[in-house]
């Protein structure tokens, strides 16, 4: 008879931090103790299609929101946003800082706060390398499992808004 630690360890738990059988799965999920990244599960929800309403703008006022937030607890090394369907990535937001003690605070508020009228919940996640938990083929437009992939579809904000922020956020840090 095995036991829970006995069990071999979730491999997309422990590079996409989550997995489709949540804690059903055959397989170990141990969340971590410190992390530089951490996960708020389906925060992110894309407004629907009533032609009134620029997607793109939409999700870039989302992403400048939660980005600005963030990095009021320290350094937003990356931060990613998934665009898969299926209910374990379903917007998901992702976000590393530059180290451990960053992020936990960034977790301990966003634990107590509301986005978009829902509460949030927010973990610590082992993901650490985005390289590895990023579908290749959905960057090219060629990945044929479509919003089911178990791989993070990112959606991604405007260049110039990507490099406002981080251009803000190097002259907050490094000036100080």
């Amino acid at each position: 008879m095995s036991t829970y630690d006995d069990r071999e360890k979730c491999h997309f738990y422990y590079k996409i931090g989550a997995c489709r059988h949540g804690d059903r799965c055959s397989k170990k999920h141990t969340r971590p103790i410190r992390s530089r990244t951490i996960i708020v599960p389906n925060m992110y929800r894309k407004p629907a299609l009533n032609g009134k309403s620029d997607l793109q703008f939409d999700f870039d006022a989302f992403y400048e929101d939660v980005y600005m937030e963030a990095s009021r607890f320290g350094e937003v090394q990356s931060m990613v946003v998934c665009e898969n369907r299926n209910d374990h990535l379903n917007g998901n937001v992702y976000i590393m800082f530059s180290n451990a003690q960053e992020a936990q605070g960034a977790r301990d508020s966003f634990n107590t706060r509301w986005y978009n009228e829902r509460p949030l919940y927010c973990d610590l996640s082992h993901v650490s390398d985005f390289r590895e938990a990023i579908c290749r083929k959905h960057d090219m437009r060629s990945c044929e499992r479509g919003d089911e992939c178990n791989f993070m579809h990112v959606q991604r904000p405007t260049l110039q808004l990507l490099k406002d922020l981080e251009k803000a956020q190097w002259k907050r840090y490094r000036m100080q």
